[in-house]
């Protein structure tokens, strides 16, 4: 008698794609271990390594016994200092209550989602968009709904574009600017359209602020929660420590949100992660502490960042029939390959193959004539990588 056929997998680990910014990180480095001479572009992670003074203010809590369960939002005193930084860098009134330290900025991200959105709602997701956006909405149950901006508007989408996609089920937008895969950087007047489309509609907007202070040419950064206090009900601001002090191992991501949605994910946060390491917060909270070494730190990055920025963009423009925007933030660019009469994930696929160049392919950000490189890697890799990258293209059809 046969037995009955029994799924293996839930719906939600069926239907879920691992990230492919990791995968091609994994697989460069696998293939640098293996002996290969290997130019990776793939991961979004500084190649500094953090501050000491951050490290020895872990170490020291290590030394101290920090080492227990912390309350489930974050040590008190790393909220208070995240409140005080709000005020200080954007005039928002925070206070540390409506603060949440979680185990790093991609669970804030989906905290927040699944704080909001409940099965059948839409989330409106800029595209080109960080690839883990529309896994964190279907694993809330809920609908991603693209909108697409490409190079010709600046990676941008107009606050007509949001009006259009705007239904009875729209729950919440998406905005990441800095953006991951793109640069971009919305203006304080762009970002301002977009929030009031999105407050007329009592649409909620979780703001990825991740890249705040990577950005350049006296570009400004802007946290739309400060807009006012009808804007600071409806938004969820979401950061953390990774990208502005090279922490990415640390797992130490923020959320700032109204009360009630910052209960809802700290309850959500006491029933998965409990908290985020305890020991690593002492680090966090140095970060923000220790004002003159943290910005010392963050010049000396952003000097090589500028300079890695210029150096790859201006690189690939001058590879014939490849097109790339400056990025105005992040250490992304994001080149046009269309002319290439290639799809991302074969383009990428093949220059790996044939010159262990290792960049993303852009259908990963919704974007398919694109492809994604880091700037966050050493001058050499950027050198190395730019003349295989033009020997490779100068071999396509086009």
């Amino acid at each position: 008698m046969s037995s009955p056929s029994v799924q293996l997998l839930s719906s939600w680990a069926s239907n879920v794609s691992p990230s492919p910014t990791l995968a091609v990180d994994a697989k460069a480095k696998a293939m640098a271990a293996a002996g290969e001479d290997v130019a990776g572009f793939g991961a979004g992670e500084p190649d500094f390594d953090t501050p000491e003074f951050i490290k020895e203010a872990a170490i020291a809590a290590l030394r101290a016994g920090r080492t227990k369960y912390a309350p489930t939002p974050g040590i008190e005193e790393l909220r208070k200092a995240l409140a005080e930084k709000y005020r200080a860098e954007y005039g928002l009134a925070v206070e540390p209550a409506q603060v949440i330290v979680s185990p790093g900025g991609k669970f804030s991200c989906y905290l927040a989602i699944l704080a909001v959105c409940s099965p059948g709602d839409e989330v409106i997701v800029p595209a080109p968009y960080w690839v883990s956006y529309p896994e964190m909405v279907k694993l809330a149950g809920g609908v991603p709904k693209f909108l697409f901006a490409g190079d010709d508007t600046g990676f941008k989408i107009t606050p007509d574009q949001l009006e259009g996609a705007i239904t009875p089920k729209t729950r919440l937008l998406v905005l990441n600017s800095p953006s991951n895969p793109t640069g971009a950087i919305y203006s304080r007047g762009e970002m301002e359209r977009l929030v009031e489309v999105a407050l007329r509609h009592g649409i909620k907007i979780m703001s990825d602020e991740i890249y705040e202070h990577l950005v350049y040419d006296g570009g400004e950064h802007v946290c739309p929660a400060a807009f006012g206090k009808e804007a600071a009900e409806a938004i969820i601001t979401v950061s953390g420590f990774s990208k502005t002090y090279s922490m990415t191992g640390w797992r130490l991501g923020t959320t700032v949100a109204p009360k009630a949605i910052a209960k809802a994910i700290v309850d959500l946060q006491s029933q998965t992660s409990s908290n985020a390491t305890t020991f690593a917060q002492y680090g966090a909270l140095a970060a923000l502490r220790e004002k003159e070494q943290a910005q010392a730190a963050l010049a000396t990055m952003m000097e090589a960042f500028d300079r890695r920025r210029r150096y790859l963009q201006a690189g690939l423009e001058a590879i014939p029939g490849m097109r790339c925007l400056l990025p105005g933030g992040a250490f992304y660019v994001f080149p046009n390959i269309s002319a290439f009469g290639l799809d991302s994930s074969t383009f990428a696929a093949r220059v790996l193959e044939q010159e262990k160049v290792a960049l993303v392919p852009g259908v990963a950000f919704g974007a398919d004539d694109y492809v994604r490189l880091s700037y966050a890697t050493s001058d050499a890799v950027i050198e190395k990588g730019l003349q295989r990258l033009t020997r490779f293209c100068g071999g396509l059809d086009r």
